[in-house]
């Protein structure tokens, strides 16, 4: 592993912690109760993906808080600049993770497999 990859796993694991300690200190209500699910820094670290728990949202809660989240976004930024003493931080660019959706799909297909074997024999 060489040593800028070093730095921008680094820059992950704070941002992860980071961001969500920054996003309690906004006023609205919704978008404190986020949860990060994961950051994901470019190559380079001049962008940051910050991946989002759906929690129950339905689209347009979704389509609002992603729209709140930008607007928020350079202040989000200042808050991990000063944080850590850095002179940028990484441009954040925000998503809902649907890991788990797929993850959770995925374990009832094999469920499905597994009820198919036992009953075939």
């Amino acid at each position: 592993m060489n040593p800028h990859e070093i730095r921008r796993l680094r820059t992950q694991s704070v941002l992860k912690e980071l961001v969500p300690e920054a996003i309690s200190t906004l006023g609205d209500a919704t978008l404190r109760g986020l949860c990060v699910t994961d950051v994901e820094c470019k190559k380079g670290r001049y962008d940051a993906f910050v991946y989002l728990d759906k929690m129950m949202l339905d689209e347009k809660e979704q389509e609002h808080v992603l729209n709140q989240l930008k607007k928020v976004s350079r202040y989000l930024e200042n808050y991990c600049m000063e944080a850590e003493g850095w002179f940028k931080s990484p441009k954040f660019h925000f998503k809902f993770d649907d890991i788990l959706e797929r993850q959770n799909k995925m374990d009832d297909l094999f469920e499905i497999i597994s009820k198919d074997l036992n009953k075939n024999g």
